[in-house]
């Protein structure tokens, strides 16, 4: 099963922090829905571009993405 990469892009000098938190409330949304997910991050592009993921199975991303609105995706490598 393909899996998907559900990625929120924060950007400015505070990018990295906006990034860390907003996995906390991801992790908090995994928690709470009781979600079998359990690949979440962050990655830092430079000091003014960072984003938080989720990935998901294909057939489990539209009511998430839909619930939690995120700015892109993409098709997701282990790589």
């Amino acid at each position: 099963m393909r899996k998907l990469k559900l990625i929120w892009d924060f950007r400015g000098p505070a990018s990295k922090k906006t990034a860390e938190h907003h996995l906390i409330h991801l992790k908090e949304y995994i928690t709470i829905n009781s979600l079998n997910l359990e690949i979440t991050g962050i990655e830092t592009y430079n000091d003014m571009h960072s984003i938080a993921y989720l990935v998901v199975d294909e057939s489990e991303m539209k009511p998430l993405r839909d619930a939690l609105k995120p700015h892109r995706g993409q098709v997701y490598s282990e790589n």
